[in-house]
């Protein structure tokens, strides 16, 4: 990817500039729970954007998108909004850093990723990450790491629609080769634990679907956690989010709340738990606990949130059926992966097995991606 980067640069700019990188990323446990004021914990991943940039002494940006072949200038200003998708992240971290005061100009660049796209891996967050990283890097302007991720977040929410949680830029700009993150979405404390699985491999299988109900879904699970928390939260003034909720305080008002209501709480209270438990899991090396959470989270998010889907749950099914360590969806749910534990002798078996079946089943095959935790943002030697 590197070699052809650089070729492409040199054919387009005749000149050499500076390498950099940032990640996708995967999310072990602590789905939905963000925007509930509670953990996630990510890893970056080994697949990511990579870009060359140098700075070309004008106000126009020139960026060349290798992998769809599609050439972009625009200039700094909020009128100058690209109208392609892609260029708008790019000019959405410009704009954002110009905002919060940092003095950039133009530059040139040509960009290349290996993100599976559609795999709920976040490649936006790792373009975005990959760009602010960059721009701090080259205009020396000091931007803090926090600051770093929250530019890609609002880049996301500013200039893509996208009203999306801090977690996948967070996760771009802070991840670390060998250890996940645990992320309090309340404080914003973090804290790194090793994630050296030997004797397992870490692998997503994608569905190849997605299906339609995901952004309408996704609001009414969240207006749903809002009123079990304001029902809560009339017995308990300290209860701002449901994260702040024990399964007993939802109990007291269970005749107060929907049935539908009281079962998304029921999932992000255990699943925010469930965080904890993984932690300390690994903490002790203990992959089969972190393995039977996975399976838990998978049982709340297909039977109490709801947001599985007939494919995914054959995915799991397909993960107990070959003794997989630990197996659950991934990300925002209705499509996507399944993420799994696998211990190594039983890799190749399980691999097979799922591809046959779920071909059988659904008449196309799901991909399989092998992931490796890996470092965040980053300029390349």
């Amino acid at each position: 990817m590197k070699t052809k980067i650089a070729e492409k640069f040199k054919t387009l700019f005749g000149e050499e500039g500076d390498f950099f990188a940032s990640a996708g990323r995967i999310n072990l446990i602590g789905e939905h729970t963000d925007y509930n004021g509670g953990f996630v914990f990510p890893g970056a991943v080994d697949k990511g954007i990579m870009a060359e940039i140098k700075l070309n002494g004008t106000e126009k940006v020139r960026v060349f998108a290798l992998d769809i072949d599609e050439y972009v200038e625009f200039g700094l200003n909020e009128e100058d909004a690209p109208v392609q998708s892609w260029a708008r992240y790019v000019f959405g971290v410009c704009r954002e850093i110009i905002k919060r005061g940092g003095h950039i100009s133009g530059f040139n660049a040509v960009f290349a990723g290996d993100v599976p796209l559609g795999a709920g891996m976040s490649s936006s967050a790792a373009l975005e990450s990959t760009f602010a990283f960059a721009l701090n890097y080259l205009f020396d302007l000091g931007i803090d790491k926090f600051e770093l991720a929250r530019i890609g977040q609002s880049t996301e929410h500013n200039y893509c629609g996208v009203k999306c949680g801090i977690m996948d830029q967070f996760a771009s700009v802070f991840g670390k080769a060998g250890n996940l993150m645990r992320l309090d979405c309340k404080t914003m404390e973090y804290k790194y634990y090793p994630f050296h699985p030997e004797g397992y491999k870490l692998v997503l299988l994608d569905s190849a679907v997605k299906h339609e109900l995901a952004s309408s879904a996704y609001n009414k699970r969240r207006e749903s956690c809002e009123r079990a928390a304001a029902a809560i939260r009339k017995n308990h003034p300290e209860v701002e989010f449901l994260r702040d909720a024990r399964m007993e305080w939802l109990e007291e008002v269970k005749a107060d709340i929907t049935e539908e209501d009281y079962m998304r709480a029921e999932y992000v209270i255990d699943e925010v738990q469930r965080v904890l438990d993984v932690c300390d899991a690994l903490e002790r090396d203990d992959y089969e606990t972190v393995g039977q959470k996975m399976y838990e989270t998978h049982y709340g998010m297909s039977k109490l949130y709801e947001v599985s889907c007939e494919e995914l749950d054959f995915l799991n099914d397909v993960a107990k059926k070959c003794g997989v360590t630990g197996s659950r969806v991934m990300g925002g749910g209705f499509g996507g992966c399944t993420i799994n534990l696998v211990k190594n002798e039983l890799y190749d078996h399980f691999i097979s097995e799922a591809v046959d079946s779920y071909t059988k089943k659904f008449g196309h095959a799901p991909k399989v991606y092998d992931v490796v935790i890996s470092d965040g943002a980053r300029k390349l030697q």
